[in-house]
């Protein structure tokens, strides 16, 4: 069995940009940051950035144009992509992204605009009455939910040895 499954959580290092592909498909892209810290063997404590760039599809990136900006918090959860094609000096070149597949907003900044999504359609249930409009349904982190889930073990709690890696 295989399994390509990503779940990144970041800032947003530029505003979404979206496309249009020829064909009439909206798509925007995401670029992300995320940093990792540890302490390395004299105690030091290190910190190293990456840099994620995110590939959103018709409604979902149109949804993250709309809402999110630079600076902005994001859980992306998508699977990895890797692209390959020849330059122009016929050597080989290869991009890997992340193509999305869910989002969820980071808390809003203070003074940042409430409006709804006046075009997503609401969820509607089998309990809900079809005349009573619902609102849809945006999942947000809240600034006080822990990034890390509570029984996950933090990097630097964890001490590898040397003698221990198989290499």
């Amino acid at each position: 069995m295989n399994l390509n499954k990503v779940y990144i959580i970041g800032r947003l290092t530029q505003d979404p940009e979206t496309r249009a592909t020829p064909a009439g498909q909206s798509v925007t892209t995401l670029r992300l940051a995320t940093n990792r810290t540890w302490n390395d063997a004299s105690g030091q404590r290190k910190e190293s950035v990456e840099y994620h760039t995110v590939i959103a599809w018709q409604r979902l990136g149109e949804i993250a144009a709309k809402y999110l900006r630079k600076g902005g918090l994001v859980l992306i959860e998508g699977r990895i992509q890797t692209r390959s094609w020849t330059g122009n000096d016929n050597v080989k070149r290869y991009f890997t992204e992340i193509i999305a597949e869910n989002l969820q907003l980071g808390p809003r900044p203070a003074g940042y605009s409430q409006e709804p999504i006046s075009d997503i359609k609401p969820k509607q249930s089998f309990n809900s009455a079809p005349d009573k409009p619902q609102e849809p349904e945006i999942p947000i982190i809240n600034a006080d939910e822990p990034v890390n889930p509570p029984m996950m073990v933090e990097e630097d709690e964890t001490k590898i040895k040397e003698e221990d890696l198989p290499f």
